[in-house]
């Protein structure tokens, strides 16, 4: 068993999913819009091109995101973070920075009593993250 993240948009997965795929050295294995899935005929017109499955591997994991069309209920992302455990300091502070461009820092990078550096931070798609490097 596993867990795998399975993050909400309001109609920016493609955008969010390319970009943690460059911050984060990942590559998407999946991306399918409404349009292209049998699910197509649900969504209004303007949500054909949105995202209905995103699937990003990374070296550490994986995480799954979808456009949520507003007749489905809201995509906000609430109550979870995805936290990121490294050990490279520079490669922290740079998933960190990333993460912050046009987002907003809840905690900044720094050390704590239980890591070299911790951080948190709600990137610019409405996606909480905590960044760790660990105390080696």
């Amino acid at each position: 068993m596993k867990f795998v993240p399975y993050l909400s948009f309001d109609g920016r997965c493609r955008e969010a999913f390319e970009f943690y795929a460059k911050v984060l050295d990942g590559r998407i294995e999946a991306m399918l819009t409404h349009a292209e899935t049998p699910a197509g005929s649900e969504v209004s017109a303007a949500w054909q091109d949105k995202i209905l499955n995103a699937h990003l591997v990374t070296e550490a994991g994986e995480l799954m995101g979808a456009d949520t069309p507003p007749e489905f209920g809201p995509a906000e992302q609430q109550g979870v973070s995805i936290s990121i455990q490294l050990e490279d300091e520079a490669r922290a502070e740079k998933i960190f920075d990333a993460l912050a461009d046009s987002g907003t820092v809840t905690m900044p990078l720094e050390p704590t009593f239980w890591a070299k550096k911790f951080g948190m931070v709600k990137d610019r798609y409405g996606t909480a993250w905590m960044i760790n490097c660990a105390q080696t």
